[in-house]
C-alpha cells in the first residue's frame, strides 16, 4: 500500500504574503493572508520504504492520479481557515497557553505555586501577561513519573477549579490529565479544554465522559507512559507515525470537530526524533485542525546548548516559540507568558514589516 502525506513549506510573511497570494503564485496557510506557501513537500510511504520530493503549488498536474488526488485533499485543509471555537482566542493569531503545575514534583516548578494565594497570583499574572488559556495540572508527567490516584489528583487542583471561572469567566481553563474522573470533574466546573498527554489512551473511561461533553480536546501524543517514555523510543519514522496516530484518532476515535493536536515534544522522543518534528512540524496541517506544541524548559534545550544550559531556559524555549510560530502554529504552552509574548509580538512585527 502507499500513502502520501503533504507538507506546505517556503513561507513568505506580511507585504510579500499579500503580493505573492493576489498574483495567485501561493496558497495562504489556514486562511491567514499574512503567512502564505508556493511549494509543498510530498512524502511518499510505501511498505517500509519513505520517498520525499518539494515541488512548487504550479506542478501539481505534473504528479500521478493518486499522487494528486491526495495532495489536492490535503491542500484544501492546510489553506482552510481553523474554525474559532475556544472562548476569546483566534486560530489566525498565535496563543499562549499559560502553565500551572500544581504538584510537587513537576520538572521545574514542582511545589512553586501548591496553595490557593500562591496558584491564583500566577493565574493573574500569567494572565496579565499575555496568557489566552490557562493549563491547570495535578499530576506531574515528567520522565519516570509515577501514576498518582485520580482523587489526590483531583484533591491538588480543586481549589483553582472551583473558583477560576468565578474570577475569569472570559479566560480559557484546560485541564491537563489523564484520568476520567478528573475530566468530569474538571467538566462540571467549566473547563473549556481537556489536556490528555496519553492522547486518551491511558483510562478508558474518558471517551464515554468526552461523548457527553462539548468540551474541547487536545490530541498529544506519548509514546509508552510517563515512568519509561524515555529509556529507548523507536519509530518506523516519527513524523509520519505521528500523523497516522492523529489521523487514526481522529477518524476512528475522538469523532469531533473541536480538536486541537499537540506532537508531544520531549514524551517518548530522543533529541533527533524532537528536531525532526519541530523542523517539519507543518505537515500536520493538513489535518485541518489548530495545532498546539510546549517546548518549555524540555530537556532537548539543554542537549543542545550543553554548558549554555540555564534553569529556567528561556533562550531555547522562545528560539522553538518562534521558528515554530514562523510555520503557523496556533498555540504555545509555556512557562515563561511575558517573554514569550514578548517574543511574539516582537517577531510578529519583524516579519510582517
Amino acid at each position: 500500500m502507499t500513502k502520501y502525506y503533504t507538507r506546505a513549506c517556503n513561507f513568505y510573511y506580511g507585504h510579500q504574503a499579500k503580493s505573492l497570494l493576489n498574483r495567485k503564485k501561493a496558497l495562504p496557510l489556514c486562511g491567514n493572508n499574512k503567512i502564505v506557501f508556493d511549494k509543498i513537500e510530498i512524502f511518499i510511504r510505501k511498505n517500509r520504504t519513505i520517498k520525499s520530493k518539494v515541488i512548487n503549488i504550479k506542478d501539481l498536474r505534473s504528479l500521478n492520479l493518486n499522487e494528486k488526488k491526495k495532495v489536492e485533499k490535503d491542500l484544501k485543509k492546510i489553506i482552510s481557515k481553523r474554525k474559532n471555537f475556544l472562548k476569546n482566542v483566534d486560530f489566525s493569531s498565535p496563543s499562549i497557553m499559560g502553565i500551572l503545575n500544581l504538584t510537587p514534583d513537576s520538572f521545574s516548578d514542582g511545589g512553586k505555586y501548591n496553595n490557593e494565594k500562591k496558584s491564583f497570583s500566577h493565574i493573574k499574572e500569567m494572565i496579565n501577561s499575555g496568557a489566552d488559556i490557562i493549563d491547570v495540572g495535578g499530576e506531574s508527567t515528567r520522565p519516570g513519573s509515577k501514576t498518582i490516584n485520580p482523587n489526590l489528583e483531583f484533591k491538588r487542583i480543586k481549589y483553582v477549579l472551583k473558583r477560576f471561572k468565578k474570577k475569569y469567566r472570559e479566560v480559557c481553563l484546560s485541564i491537563d490529565t489523564r484520568k476520567s474522573y478528573v475530566m468530569n470533574q474538571g467538566i462540571k466546573y467549566g473547563a473549556d479544554i481537556i489536556n490528555d498527554v496519553s492522547g486518551f489512551n491511558f483510562d478508558d473511561n474518558t471517551l464515554n465522559i468526552l461523548k457527553k461533553s462539548k468540551v474541547s480536546k487536545v490530541i498529544h501524543h506519548m509514546q509508552g507512559i510517563p515512568g519509561t517514555m524515555q529509556l529507548n523510543p523507536k519509530y518506523k519514522n516519527v513524523l509520519l507515525d505521528i500523523y497516522d496516530f492523529f489521523e487514526e484518532s481522529i477518524e476512528n476515535r475522538i469523532k469531533d470537530k473541536k480538536i486541537i493536536l499537540d506532537p508531544g515534544i520531549g514524551f517518548g522522543k530522543t533529541l533527533k526524533h524532537n528536531l525532526t518534528l519541530i523542523s517539519k512540524i507543518s505537515l500536520f496541517h493538513s489535518l485541518g485542525f489548530p495545532l498546539l506544541i510546549g517546548t518549555s524548559r524540555k530537556r532537548f534545550i539543554n542537549q543542545i546548548s550543553g554548558k549554555y544550559d540555564s534553569k529556567e531556559r528561556i533562550g531555547g524555549t522562545l528560539a522553538s516559540v518562534l521558528f515554530l510560530l514562523s510555520q503557523g502554529l496556533q498555540i504555545f504552552r509555556v512557562h515563561n507568558v511575558k517573554e514569550v509574548k514578548q517574543g511574539i509580538l516582537v517577531f510578529k512585527k519583524i516579519i510582517t514589516n
